[in-house]
Order: structure tokens, then sequence, then C-alpha cells
């Protein structure tokens, strides 16, 4: 999908539409997307701003309309939910705009949410740190390679 061929038309409902797959699929799987290894299948879809940076912004958007109806963790995770999709789904742009392989992908979708949301859980359940970054990092790894093979599936359709 080349940006220049894609309308503003579309490129809103297309957000609209990830936005939406985003929320019910995170609210399918809240079950395990809270817990203490976050299994956010979800977030596998933060491989499809490789396909288009107009998802960036939507991306953030969905994780914080899911953290605002589901995750009851605050307005840190609310608002950090969101600059954490935004800042991942911008990290997978660029791994893609730099030519770089597909696989390479893993590493934000598992680094991304592992590494930063940590950061105010911490002191949001007060336990430390690195045990949370651990426990992240190691539930990431499952969207991280749905988010991948996601991607190969859809880049050439979309």
């Amino acid at each position: 999908m080349s940006n220049k061929n894609f309308s503003s038309t579309k490129k809103i409902a297309f957000s609209g539409l990830v936005i939406a797959l985003y929320t019910v699929i995170m609210y399918f799987t809240q079950g395990f997307s809270f817990g203490q290894y976050q299994i956010r299948l979800a977030t596998a879809m933060y491989s499809l701003s490789a396909i288009t940076p107009v998802l960036i912004v939507p991306l953030g958007l969905a994780n914080l309309i899911s953290n605002t109806i589901m995750g009851g963790m605050g307005i840190y995770d609310i608002i950090g939910g969101c600059l954490v999709g935004i800042i991942t789904s911008s990290i997978v742009y660029a791994i893609k705009r730099l030519g770089m392989n597909d696989w390479f992908i893993i590493l934000p979708i598992i680094l991304g949410p592992g590494l930063l949301v940590p950061i105010w859980l911490s002191f949001t359940l007060n336990v430390p740190y690195t045990v949370l970054a651990i426990s992240l990092c190691i539930g990431q790894i499952i969207p991280a390679i749905l988010g991948v093979i996601l991607l190969k599936q859809l880049k050439d359709k979309i």
C-alpha cells in the first residue's frame, strides 16, 4: 500500500478498522493480557506499521482505548500505553524503512513494551523494575513472532 495511493478517507477507515480490531483482540484475550506474563496478542499488530506509517498513531490510540476499558491501572498506564504503542510502532516502521529484514521487527515488539511499561508499573505495583521487565519481555515473545508472521502474510495484500 503506497501512501500516495491512499486517500484521506481510506487512511481514516483503515486506521479505525485497526483500532477496532486491536481493541476486540484485547477484549477476548484480556484473561492473559494483564497478568504476570502479559501475553498481549494484539501487540502483534504493531508490525502493521511496517506496511504504512499511517498506523503509528492509531496503534497508540488502540492501546490507550484498551487500557482505558480493560486495564484498571490508572492514568499512567493509559497514557504510557499510548506512548509505548506509538514508540514501538515508530521503531517498527524505521526498521522497515531502513530495509532491514522483517524478523528484526521482533526486537521492538518485545523490548518496547517489555522495557517501557515497567517504568510506571514498578512504582504503581511496588515491584522491582527488573522483575517486571523480565516478565513483560517474556510475555511479548509470542506476540512479536506473530507480528512478523502477520506482516509477511499481509504486506503484499494491503
